[in-house]
């Protein structure tokens, strides 16, 4: 099986087409990643695919010393961050946070779940930003404590503090909202 690596090193290689594995193989959570940084999912497409710009165009060099999820993260995470920096220097202000929920779903169960699901993410997005990002890389994308300080540029013990203050901020904004959860 063809991994991210390897379709990068193909790309430099020469092969073009390559990069379009890399983006089916990352973009959607790649996308909601950025999406826990900037709250815009539009914002968060967008800077998707200026992270898969700097790759096409850039070439930076990754030099295989961790997963290269991990360091694709890292680049979408800095383009995001550098992206809330510009903003915050231009007072702009996010104009509607509201999501769309399609009304079409029939079955009860399944809109029931995507309902919780819309309200976990909701109340995620509440807490603090690095709170926020935490959560979203360890329990939404999977990354490990080890892959998630080196996308988020702290230590290990600094992740495991940090998850440990975002799930008792998460539990404390749930309990406050009402809401029913299974141990956090």
């Amino acid at each position: 099986m063809i991994n991210g690596a390897d379709y990068y090193s193909r790309f430099l290689s020469g092969e073009k087409r390559a990069i379009e594995g890399i983006i089916s193989c990352y973009w959607d959570g790649l996308v909601f990643y950025l999406f826990s940084i900037v709250g815009d999912m539009q914002k968060a497409e967008e800077l998707a695919t200026d992270t898969f710009i700097i790759l096409y165009t850039q070439k930076p060099k990754f030099k295989g010393e961790g997963a290269f999820k991990t360091w694709l993260y890292a680049i979408g995470r800095n383009n995001a961050l550098n992206h809330r920096r510009k903003i915050k220097r231009m007072y702009e202000v996010p104009l509607d946070e509201a999501s769309d929920i399609s009304d079409e779903e029939c079955i009860e169960q399944r809109y029931i779940a995507d309902e919780e699901r819309i309200r976990l993410r909701r109340t995620i997005n509440k807490l603090k930003p690095e709170y926020s990002q935490v959560l979203h890389l360890i329990y939404f994308e999977g990354f490990n404590n080890d892959e998630t300080a080196q996308i988020m540029k702290k230590t290990k013990k600094q992740i495991i503090d940090l998850l440990y203050r975002a799930k008792a901020a998460l539990k404390k904004q749930l309990e406050k909202e009402g809401y029913d959860y299974d141990g956090l």
